[in-house]
């Protein structure tokens, strides 16, 4: 499988679990908020259409104008076969996520789960990225890729040994005015590893990343909210390593919650 159109092909003509046209997206829900952490000068302004199907809902954020929460009426209810083949892209990732989800829960097996700490949002974003950057194997001073800029995630990365280069569409530098590049060709072509957030997947920059980490046999690891069971299903096809954040996210709660994190198998 080397695309994500491969695998809603692949879902499509039943070779995920039961036919698609007979499984239902319950509902479909929007979400956007903005979070600007203590010590940050960063607002982040996130959006996220989302589906539930069966035992999961599927996620996937989305920009400003891109989608008319309209559409959320629309969708509700609807089999997860139309929504993959006539749904616009955020739709189409979170009815395919919620699917996946549904047929193959996190909770359930293949897994590491971590626990993140009650507290602040500052604690528990650190605990999260703390997560995401142990999935790293490194020697110091390994050159990562970071697709996808969320400050505490840099400084996890650092306090790893390793040299972070940042890359993101909106953000020009981080929390400490290190520059940030808008062109993932730049980081890609010398990066010793890649993190990448699952928001590629629902930009459709998923799959050029997912490409150049393969040509250049470079660890590939995905920090998933948008589409984490979309990513699992490229574990050991190119991705290395994943942390899966399901819906509800631990940015939307004070207490204990649950990431799983993945291993490709040698």
């Amino acid at each position: 499988m080397n695309t994500v159109e491969d695998l809603v092909a692949d879902v499509l003509a039943g070779g995920h679990g039961p036919d698609p046209r007979e499984v239902v997206a319950t509902s479909v829900f929007w979400i956007h908020h903005g979070t600007r952490l203590a010590g940050g000068g960063t607002t982040y302004r996130n959006q996220y259409v989302l589906a539930r199907v069966g035992t999961a809902f599927g996620a996937c954020a989305f920009a400003e104008g891109e989608i008319d929460p309209a559409v959320c009426a629309e969708a509700s209810g609807a089999p997860v076969a139309d929504l993959l083949a006539d749904a616009p892209a955020a739709v189409r990732v979170a009815a395919l996520d919620a699917y996946l989800g549904h047929v193959r829960p996190h909770r359930t097996r293949g897994a590491e789960p971590v626990v993140l700490p009650a507290g602040t949002p500052e604690s528990r974003a650190r605990a999260r990225d703390a997560a995401v950057a142990g999935l790293l194997d490194l020697p110091p001073g390994a050159k990562v890729a970071l697709i996808g800029v969320v400050n505490p995630l840099v400084a996890a990365i650092r306090d790893r040994g390793a040299e972070c280069l940042p890359c993101d569409l909106t953000l020009r530098t981080t929390q400490w005015g290190d520059p940030i590049t808008p062109d993932m060709g730049e980081v890609l072509d010398v990066a010793d590893a890649v993190v990448a957030t699952g928001m590629t997947i629902g930009n459709g920059t998923f799959d050029e990343i997912l490409r150049r980490c393969r040509d250049r046999a470079v660890p590939l690891v995905v920090y998933a909210q948008t589409g984490s069971a979309v990513a699992r299903a490229f574990l050991g096809s190119g991705v290395t390593a994943l942390s899966a954040e399901p819906f509800p996210f631990s940015q939307f709660s004070a207490e204990e919650t649950v990431l799983y994190r993945y291993r490709a198998h040698p």
